[in-house]
């Protein structure tokens, strides 16, 4: 993770009210076991999360996409094979 912004990013202070300690204890504890503050931990978490596509999106691009097709003899040899 990293500790901080390279310059010439533009940041701002985010402020959460109301999280219940437990929540709290937990993720200082997952930021401890990273080696980072928690003000790091958040702020990855934060950019991970703003980092991917909106559901929508991903629904459309899926129904977008071409139908498999496949036979009930494919369903039984994947299952033979092991496969889910």
């Amino acid at each position: 993770m990293k500790e901080g912004y390279h310059d010439g990013v533009d940041t701002t202070v985010v402020q959460v009210r109301d999280v219940p300690v437990s929540v709290l204890n937990a993720l200082k504890a997952r930021a401890e076991a990273r080696g980072v503050s928690l003000s790091a931990f958040l702020r990855d978490l934060m950019a991970s999360e703003a980092a991917m596509p909106p559901i929508d999106d991903v629904m459309t691009a899926i129904a977008g996409r071409e139908p498999v097709s496949y036979a009930a003899e494919d369903l039984r040899s994947f299952k033979a094979d092991g496969r889910r």
